[in-house]
C-alpha cells in the first residue's frame, strides 16, 4: 500500500499490526491477534475522520494516487471482445490513449481514455497520461467510427493535461484538442465520460464534452493544475492548496455549479483501497446513462449536448 502524506499517521497504525502479524507467523506459539485487531479497529476509526471531510488538495493527492484503477483495468473488468485501434494514420501511436471496439453488457460501444501506467515503466511508455495530438487523432478516428456505425462512446478520463512538449506543440498540439473537443460535439450517439481521477485543461475537456459526464467522489476536474494556477497567481507553487480551494475543482462543487450530472461514491479510503468495489460502481454508472440516452434521434443527442455546455455558467442569470 502506497500512503499519501496526510495519511501516514494511518501507515504507522497499520505497519504495526501488520508488524504483529508477521512476528505471530515466524513464531507459531504467539498469539497477538487480539492486540492487532484492535490496532486494525484504531485504524478504521482514523481513516474514516480522514476521509470525512477532505479539503480540495487532499482530493487532488488522492486523485493522483498510484493505485487507483486505471483506464486499462476498467476496460479489463467492465468490457468484452475489447479490439483497439492504433495510430492516427498520420505520425504515430500515442500511448496515452487507449481506445477500440467492445461490448459493454453485449452492447457494441467504442470505448476511449488516458492511461497512465501502474509501474515506472509503463508510466514513461504511457508518458503518464499526457496525450500528444496523434492521441487525439487517434481519438477522432474512433468517434468517426462510432458516428458511422452508431455506437454509443464511453470515456474514461484520467489525465493531468495535455503533453506540453516542443514536438507536440510542432504537430498541432492546440489544433488536435479542439478538433477532438469539435468531434465530441458533433457525433450522432450517446456519449458519456467519466473522470476516473484526474481531469486537467483541455486534455481532459476533449474527451469529456459529453452527454452525461460522471466523476468518482475523490477525482478532479479543472482548467489547470492546483501547482499551475499558484505558479501563475502568486510565481509560488507551493500556494496549491489556496489554489486548489479557488479552481472548485472537486465532484462536489462542480455538481452544485452543474459542470457533471452525478458522483459515483468510493470505498472508504479511495478507489484504491476498494478497485473492484469502485469499478464496479462505474460500471452500474455507465449503464444506467446509456440507458437514460437510449433511443434518442442523432439530432436530439446532439442538440441537447450542445445546449447542455452552453448553458454551463448561466444557471440564476436573468433572460
Amino acid at each position: 500500500m502506497n500512503y499519501l502524506e496526510f495519511e501516514k499517521p494511518l501507515a504507522e497504525i497499520e505497519g504495526k499490526a501488520e508488524e504483529l502479524r508477521a512476528l505471530a507467523r515466524a513464531n507459531k506459539e504467539m498469539d497477538v491477534e487480539k492486540e492487532a485487531a484492535a490496532l486494525d479497529r484504531k485504524a478504521e476509526s482514523l481513516l474514516k475522520d480522514l476521509y470525512k471531510d477532505l479539503t480540495p488538495w487532499r482530493k487532488c493527492q488522492v486523485a493522483r494516487h498510484p493505485d487507483r484503477p486505471h483506464c486499462k483495468d476498467y476496460i479489463d473488468a467492465l468490457f468484452t471482445e475489447y479490439t483497439p485501434l492504433a495510430g492516427d494514420r498520420a505520425f504515430a501511436d500515442d500511448h496515452a490513449v487507449m481506445g477500440g471496439l467492445a461490448r459493454f453488457n453485449d452492447q457494441p460501444v467504442v470505448v476511449i481514455g488516458h492511461e497512465k501506467g501502474n509501474d515506472t515503466k509503463s508510466r514513461i511508455e504511457r508518458n503518464f497520461g499526457m496525450a500528444r495530438p496523434e492521441g487525439y487523432r487517434k481519438a477522432i478516428r474512433l468517434m468517426d467510427m462510432a458516428h458511422r456505425f452508431g455506437l454509443p462512446v464511453v470515456t474514461l478520463v484520467d489525465t493531468p493535461g495535455a503533453y506540453p512538449g516542443k514536438g507536440a506543440e510542432e504537430r498541432g498540439q492546440a489544433e488536435a484538442i479542439a478538433r477532438s473537443t469539435e468531434k465530441c460535439l458533433q457525433i450522432g450517439v450517446p456519449l458519456l465520460s467519466i473522470i476516473i481521477g484526474e481531469g486537467g485543461s483541455g486534455g481532459a475537456v476533449a474527451f469529456a464534452t459529453a452527454n452525461r459526464i460522471a466523476m468518482l467522489e475523490h477525482s478532479v476536474y479543472s482548467v489547470i493544475s492546483p501547482e499551475g494556477c499558484a505558479s501563475i497567481l502568486w510565481k509560488d507553487a507551493e500556494k496549491m492548496r489556496e489554489a486548489a480551494e479557488a479552481l472548485r475543482l472537486t465532484a462536489q462543487d462542480l455538481q452544485k455549479l452543474g459542470v457533471i450530472d452525478r458522483i459515483i461514491k468510493e470505498p472508504l479510503g479511495g478507489a484504491q483501497r476498494g478497485r473492484k468495489e469502485t469499478i464496479e460502481a462505474v460500471g452500474k454508472a455507465v449503464e444506467t446513462m446509456l440507458k437514460e440516452l437510449s433511443g434518442k434521434k442523432p439530432e436530439v443527442l446532439v442538440k441537447e449536448r450542445r445546449q447542455k455546455f452552453l448553458d454551463m455558467g448561466t444557471k440564476g442569470l436573468a433572460a
